[in-house]
């Protein structure tokens, strides 16, 4: 199986757990449920913005690997969310990611 395509059905099998013990996300709309994932992801960028101790003014302190790694986990598994909200496949996800690189790099090599 597709790397993936493995974690979208990691996902999808976690939303079935997640929705017997919370029915009220599913009654969301879609676009609520969206928009709270969203947040979701920005506080989980928060966090892990934090343990790069990008605070100038406090003293510093040894970057954990780890706990960086658990954080960008958390991330993607509200990615992986967002994109079953709408309706994407794994593959779906490759071909926009595919799309969306060739305009980066273009936009990097033509002066964006």
């Amino acid at each position: 199986m597709d790397m993936l395509e493995e974690i979208f059905n990691m996902q999808r099998e976690y939303l079935k757990i997640l929705s017997l013990k919370r029915d009220e996300f599913i009654a969301y709309s879609k676009e609520e449920r969206i928009s709270m994932l969203c947040t979701a992801i920005i506080h989980e960028a928060c966090e892990l913005q934090d343990l790069t101790g990008w605070k100038w003014w406090k003293s510093k302190h040894e970057f954990d690997t780890s706990k960086a790694k658990e954080e960008l986990i958390d991330i993607l598994h509200f990615v992986i969310q967002i994109a079953l909200e709408l309706d994407m496949s794994a593959k779906d996800l490759l071909d926009e990611y595919r799309r969306k690189n060739i305009i980066n790099r273009d936009r990097q090599i033509n002066g964006y």
